[in-house]
This record gives structure tokens, sequence and C-alpha cells, in this order.
């Protein structure tokens, strides 16, 4: 019972430490799309990225959790 915690509280770790690594991309992506010209291709790709961030971060959950096997 006490590894299955322990387990659980360092994928809890690990999804923090791939949540910073996630936003820190999309800051980097989005900050590319200033210098873009066409301000419809900006939204959109603004958009495009916003949901692949969504989705990533709710993924990190189970990844952290299948990395440390704390099902």
């Amino acid at each position: 019972m006490g590894q299955n915690y322990l387990r659980s509280l360092l994928a809890l770790g690990f999804q923090a430490f791939l949540i910073i690594v996630c936003v820190a991309i999309y800051a980097v992506l989005v900050q590319n799309i200033a210098t873009e010209s066409d301000i419809i291709m900006a939204i959109w790709s603004c958009v495009g990225y916003t949901v692949l961030l969504c989705f990533t971060l709710f993924k990190t959950g189970s990844l952290a959790k299948a990395v440390f096997n704390a099902h």
C-alpha cells in the first residue's frame, strides 16, 4: 500500500513537470505567431495550438501514471 502511494506521489510530480514543459512549448509557439502577416492564419494557428495544448494537458495524467505504474 505504501509503494502505490509513493508511485502516485512521484507520478503527480512528473505530471507537474510535463505540464510545465507543455506550457513552455506553447509559449514559444504562440510567440512565433506574432511575426505572421496574415491575421486569419495567425488566429487559426493560435486556436490550433490552444486545442493541442488542452489535449496534451489532459493526457499528462495518464502518461505520468503509466510511466510510474501507479494505476
